[in-house]
């Protein structure tokens, strides 16, 4: 027997609950004392899918039609079942859970598997851990069965048919008195194990394995008694497949009370988390501070940095501005804070003058700006291969090892995207325009260069696309701009050529 030690987590009332608190949050709760049960879809008309206790002791029953259960209580509202927003908060209690152990996953449509080896004595040993475990789900406004055994099997068996918080070690003797349902078969496969008289687990592990071997063999092996009862007592393999691995590097505050704001706590997590990647010589591209709300709810806020680093107060500084925005709810008791992103980042020497190593100014830079205005705001210029102006560069990461395109004094750096239509007044033959407006400005050129002729990109641009005259003017204040007439009179390819500004001159 391995030393592994499995939860399961029994959820038996998740639709009705979601729903019941779905439509609390909408300002329509439902009496506890009034019948109400969920309908899916079935083969012959409309199926109960899942009831409060009051509509169960009223004869609902799951898996029964709606029109009979609604003939034996005339009182019974039935609403549709909403199966995929259940699973998708199954999947966000899965996440949760995490509180209790890295590797978890949802079990079927109604319960989470959770690996705890070795965590138990961090909750105060097995027993306090699945009481707060239950308690936690309870303030989540839903009802939980657990167990806990050394196998996957076992501990879904003993979490739906077992006594209340199982703890189990040798699951043979735990698992003997219940019924063959614990072992996760068909309804087909349990209706002929009862007519076989086996009707216990304990029935089923005391007789010969070579006639069940016989009647099974063409059985799929989740369907198998055999296989099952052998992943149960831990003789076959069952592994546990985590939607996601859990961080290698992270640190967390499990907090006595709820708590509304985790700025008092933030310090100290990034102290302890830089000072684990500091012993690895490791840092961090992407931050994620986790807060485990206690209705069962988890809100998530995510840093990038431009370069790899570990130093607690610069990555405390890319969270300012950004907590007030989080979601609290009724509070959170849990907080955590993973390196999700993580790279090789070995010990940087000072100068001689005490000055940090040249560029991580730049990239400190750019994740304050990132974190402040969003990644997709800042960008580097980056060079292509073409001769039109608006195509010569595109933008790249801040960081980007690539040459930035060489400036050329002739050009601007501020390029207007799209250009600017401009009204020409007057115009100068074959010259730039010796008045426009602009923006509602009339402006006079006092000074002109050109023209610089550039064609349209024939691999690019659709036919019909005209030429472009470009000229440097200065008007009477001093402004320098850079605009282009488009197409000539004579071209063949429109009417009257175009004026547009480009590029505004430092």
């Amino acid at each position: 027997m391995t030393g592994r030690r499995i939860v399961s987590i029994s959820l038996p009332r998740l639709a009705i609950e979601s729903w019941q608190s779905r439509a609390a949050r909408r300002g329509d709760a439902w009496p506890d004392e009034i019948p109400l049960a969920l309908a899916a879809p079935g083969p012959h008309g409309p199926v109960i899918h899942a009831a409060n206790r009051a509509a169960e002791r009223a004869g609902a029953r799951i898996g029964a039609r709606a029109v009979d259960c609604r003939a034996i209580c005339p009182a019974l509202r039935i609403e549709p079942a909403e199966p995929d927003r259940d699973a998708a908060r199954l999947a966000r209690l899965a996440f949760w859970a995490r509180r209790w152990g890295p590797w978890n996953t949802p079990d079927g449509d109604d319960g989470i598997v959770l690996d705890t080896t070795g965590a138990a004595h961090l909750f105060g040993g097995e027993a306090a851990m699945l009481a707060q475990i239950q308690a936690g789900f309870a303030r989540a406004g839903l009802t939980a069965g657990l167990a806990l055994a050394p196998t996957r099997g076992a501990a879904w068996a003993l979490a739906r048919l077992g006594p209340e918080r199982a703890i189990c070690t040798d699951p043979l003797p735990a698992l003997a008195p219940l019924p063959v349902a614990g072992l996760r078969l068909s309804d087909e496969t349990l209706l002929l194990l009862r007519r076989l008289g086996l009707r216990t687990i304990g029935d089923l592990a005391a007789i010969p394995r070579l006639s069940l071997m016989r009647r099974f063999a063409r059985a799929l092996p989740q369907d198998n008694p055999l296989v099952r009862l052998d992943q149960a007592l831990g003789r076959a393999a069952e592994p546990l497949d985590a939607p996601e691995p859990a961080p290698e590097y992270s640190a967390e505050a499990r907090l006595a009370e709820p708590v509304m704001d985790p700025s008092d706590w933030l310090p100290g997590l990034l102290e302890a988390l830089c000072a684990q990647m500091a012993a690895a010589d490791r840092g961090c591209r992407r931050l994620c501070l986790s807060v485990f709300r206690v209705d069962g709810e988890r809100r998530d806020i995510r840093v990038a940095m431009a370069a790899p680093t570990r130093d607690p107060g610069h990555l405390l500084r890319l969270f300012d501005g950004r907590l007030e925005r989080l979601d609290p709810g009724y509070g959170f008791d849990l907080i955590r804070l993973a390196a999700e992103a993580v790279e090789p980042l070995a010990q940087a020497q000072p100068g001689l003058d005490g000055a940090a190593p040249q560029g991580l100014a730049l990239a400190r830079l750019v994740d304050r700006l990132a974190a402040r205005f969003g990644t997709a705001a800042i960008s580097r210029p980056l060079p292509r291969e073409s001769h039109v102006p608006e195509r010569a560069e595109t933008p790249g990461p801040p960081l980007a090892a690539d040459p930035a395109p060489p400036a050329r004094p002739d050009r601007p750096i501020r390029l207007l995207n799209p250009p600017e239509e401009i009204r020409v007044l007057y115009v100068i033959p074959e010259g730039p325009p010796a008045q426009f407006v602009w923006r509602r400005q009339t402006l006079r050129v006092a000074r002109h260069a050109g023209p610089e002729r550039i064609a349209p990109e024939w691999w690019h641009d659709r036919p019909g696309t005209r030429l472009r005259d470009y000229f440097r003017i200065e008007d009477d204040s001093g402004l320098r701009l850079w605009i282009y007439r488009e197409g000539l009179v004579h071209d063949g390819r429109g009417g009257t050529p175009r004026w547009f500004l480009h590029g505004i001159f430092a």
